[in-house]
């Protein structure tokens, strides 16, 4: 399986009949299950389109997005139930991905009876469980009645990996998934997205400014700046040798990540 982006455009409309905006410009990139791929910049670079790109939720307005060599502007009814299974998103703000209204046990459950991966309120309940301590929310019981609010922001982040992890994806789009946790949580999610990657083969898609997370977790890396995939190669390649200015400017502002052996693991 491959996840695949070939000389993408995304042209905005410029508000009150202004210039349009060109949000992402011939960005080609791929990922397939077991990678863990970054795409670093600044704060409008891009980056954060190109991902709704790549989920699908938004059209391009040049070029194509494939999974599996077929085209999502092409795909049938089946494909596309088949794509969004396959293909998952954890976002920034769990805080607002998560209904308050909505305990643990359904926030997950009802993704896993919708897409019938579990059948029955003793099945879902089961795979509920299983995915709560894969992503080391345990003892898993003690999470099911728990509301959003109830939960720390690590915990939260780690229900939204949970919810997108029970429908068994290939891979995940993460969009500064955790630019809002504090230094020890952020490793913590970390060293969980990387255990999934190795244990379940998942791949990832990790959107981000923080160039010190990338050093962390990723094998190859695209450098984007207003919209323009302006440098890529291997981890080893940007770090250590890299071409572009724009690149050389983001790792001599990067900070460094300080890491902590003692987080617990439901943080």
């Amino acid at each position: 399986m491959l996840l695949e982006a070939t000389g993408v455009e995304k042209t905005f409309r410029g508000r009150r009949g202004g210039k349009p905006v060109r949000a992402v410009v011939d960005a080609t990139l791929q990922v397939r299950p077991g990678d863990f791929v970054a795409i670093v910049g600044e704060s409008g670079s891009g980056k954060s389109t190109l991902a709704r790109l790549l989920l699908g939720l938004l059209p391009a307005t040049n070029g194509t997005v494939a999974f599996d060599g077929v085209p999502l502007g092409q795909m049938g009814t089946a494909q596309r139930r088949a794509f969004r299974r396959s293909v998952q998103a954890v976002l920034q703000d769990p805080a607002g991905s998560l209904n308050p209204r909505k305990k643990v046990a359904t926030l997950i459950g009802e993704v896993a009876a919708l897409h019938d991966v579990a059948r029955g309120r003793d099945a879902v309940r089961d795979k509920v469980l299983e995915v709560l301590e894969l992503v080391g929310l345990t003892p898993a019981e003690q999470f099911l009645d728990r509301f959003p609010h109830e939960l720390s922001g690590g915990q939260r982040q780690r229900v939204l990996l949970a919810r997108a992890i029970v429908l068994d994806p290939r891979i995940i789009v993460a969009d500064e998934a955790v630019s809002a946790l504090d230094a020890s949580v952020k490793a913590g999610v970390l060293a969980l997205m990387d255990d999934l990657r190795r244990r379940l083969g998942v791949g990832y898609v990790f959107i981000t400014h923080d160039l010190p997370v990338v050093k962390k977790v990723a094998e190859h890396v695209y450098v984007m700046k207003s919209g323009e995939i302006v440098e890529e190669g291997t981890k080893d390649t940007i770090f250590g040798n890299p071409e572009h200015p724009y690149t050389r400017a983001l790792l001599a502002a990067a900070p460094t990540l300080t890491t902590s052996s003692a987080e617990p693991t439901t943080t």
